[in-house]
């Protein structure tokens, strides 16, 4: 239930943009190009959650437009038949670890407090956990993919479905990107069922 009006809730983004384009809480502050903070639509029931940024996102300071994010475009459109202006992105660190690495427990801490506002602020029906990583920050750190992605649990940030990351899904190919691809759909029935899905974009 989305308890700010849109406008509101568009202002109230914009600044905490503003605010995290400024960040140094962390030590990635000091390797980043570009702070990537999120984008798509606020009022998207359906929210999609990375890890971190890549070389591709650092460079542009928008999230998933690398080869991962031109698969999960291709999967939207697909199954879902919507585009990423449709939904919302984002990751769980802002800034890029150096190489790609995992994002460091600190670097969490300090950038936690950004998507909690974002998930907040846009209320969605559904979070969805691309890989790892995102699953067990949101769900639960013992938490396995492999038998996770698909299935739903309610967290302190909403319920959460995982899924694999479009970056594992390259690299493992057709039974990867088949998964991927249930999953998406397993996401729309959900918010079919919650009866958001007209809404999706809107």
């Amino acid at each position: 239930m989305r308890s700010h009006p849109l406008p509101d809730r568009i202002r109230a983004l914009e600044a905490l943009e503003r605010e995290a384009s400024g960040c140094v809480a962390c030590e990635l502050s000091k390797t980043r190009s570009k702070v990537v903070f999120g984008s798509g639509s606020p009022s998207s029931p359906l929210l999609f959650v990375g890890e971190g940024p890549g070389e591709s996102e650092d460079l542009s300071g928008l999230p998933f437009v690398g080869r991962s994010g031109k698969l999960l475009d291709r999967l939207l459109g697909e199954e879902l038949g919507i585009s990423r202006d449709q939904i919302y992105i984002a990751n769980i660190v802002k800034c890029r670890p150096p190489g790609n690495r995992n994002p460091l427990p600190a670097e969490v801490q300090a950038c936690t407090p950004y998507l909690a506002s974002q998930i907040e602020l846009i209320a969605p029906d559904l979070i969805v956990a691309l890989g790892a990583v995102a699953a067990r920050f949101l769900v639960a750190p013992s938490l396995a993919i492999s038998t996770a992605r698909g299935r739903f649990f309610n967290s302190r940030f909403g319920v959460v479905m995982p899924m694999f990351h479009p970056s594992y899904g390259l690299r493992q190919g057709a039974s990867a990107v088949t998964a991927m691809r249930a999953d998406i759909v397993t996401a729309k029935l959900y918010l079919i069922e919650k009866g958001s899905w007209p809404a999706i974009g809107s």
